[in-house]
């Protein structure tokens, strides 16, 4: 039997929750340097921001918003042995506000991929299917290293350069791998565009792109991609379908969870959600908090499972469980549900 290679998942994801005190400080707890920090105010309205070492740790970028990249020094001022060090801005370090971080792990260094017909510039884990990849668009058809060794399961593209341009994601479940797309900052339903991500679907050294001036492939612009593949053990990307019941889908991914994010794909109108297994405050199995990475807004109730081997939708609203609808999911694992020595895990 074949067994998760990763047993300890935090070492490669991991989330950290802090409290803001107006002055620069220093975050610890990550476990690692963190190549990729998400982080979001839970108590007060105010706009997610990710930043990455590939572009470094001074650039933000707003995943619920479509602005082009800023570089600030009151942000996010480094990355560090075991977490990252703020500024003065409130929207991660305000005195006394509350805030949420997700943190992955690259290589904690850079490299040039040749891969594909554009010149990539990679930070790459490949033992937990986790890529940074920058590149600078051509708006004609093209292809992009990743860097990853094995097909991405979901790819997250965001032009840094221009105003108005949206956040778009590749899933493996699309059901045209080369046409079809999604919107991180909006609450939109899949969209489809002739060739949107190239002439063929992504391979195991390279994805698509485009022409037409598209988010992922706009002439001259400088592009970021997040690319991510299945890890048993430690990473999945899937769909369940809806039922609209309090004893909702129970979506199997082979772990505990650690973060779960979610979307409605066949109509549009629904936000996007994030689940994490740090801010529940009920314990045992019950998620109960979540965000939204289109917004700017709070957190809020929204009750799911996380168990040994996957989610227990507990929900019946349409950004989770309506009936007959169709949802995408990306999950990152607390711990696997076998280690690799065939032990077996049990939910909290």
């Amino acid at each position: 039997m074949a067994y998760t290679d990763i047993d300890k998942p935090d070492l490669y994801f991991n989330t950290v929750l802090y409290t803001g005190n107006g002055s620069t400080q220093s975050i610890t707890g990550v476990g690692f340097q963190p190549d990729e920090t998400w982080i979001k105010c839970r108590n007060i309205n105010r706009s997610h921001r990710l930043f990455d070492s590939v572009r470094g740790a001074g650039k933000r970028l707003v995943p619920d918003g479509n602005q082009a990249e800023n570089t600030s020094t009151t942000l996010l001022n480094s990355f560090d042995s075991d977490g990252f060090t703020l500024g003065t801005a409130g929207a991660v370090n305000a005195a006394s506000d509350i805030y949420v971080s997700w943190n992955w792990l690259a290589s904690n260094t850079t490299g040039s991929n040749i891969n594909g017909s554009i010149t990539s510039t990679v930070s790459v884990n490949t033992t937990s299917g986790f890529s940074i990849v920058s590149y600078t668009g051509t708006g004609s058809t093209a292809t992009v290293g990743h860097g990853l060794g094995v097909t991405p399961a979901m790819i997250i593209v965001k032009d840094r350069t221009n105003a108005g341009a949206n956040w778009v994601c590749w899933n493996k479940n699309f059901s045209n791998l080369t046409n079809d797309y999604i919107i991180l900052n909006n609450t939109d339903a899949k969209g489809t565009f002739s060739n949107y991500w190239g002439t063929s679907a992504p391979t195991s050294s390279v994805f698509g792109l485009g022409s037409g001036g598209l988010d992922n492939n706009r002439s001259s612009a400088d592009i970021i991609a997040y690319c991510f593949a299945d890890k048993k053990g430690f990473s999945k990307f899937g769909t369940y379908i809806g039922n609209g019941s309090s004893d909702g889908t129970f979506v199997y991914t082979g772990f505990k969870p650690a973060m779960v994010i979610m979307k409605k794909i066949d109509a549009a109108g629904n936000n996007w959600r994030i689940f994490d297994n740090k801010r529940s405050t009920s314990g045992f199995n019950v998620t109960d908090l979540a965000l939204r990475p289109n917004t700017n807004n709070v957190e809020f109730s929204s009750n799911i499972d996380f168990v040994s081997n996957g989610v227990k939708i507990r929900n019946i609203d349409a950004e989770t469980n309506t009936s007959g609808a169709t949802y995408i999911y990306m999950a990152f694992a607390e711990s696997p549900f076998t280690t690799s020595t065939g032990i077996p895990t049990t939910a909290r």
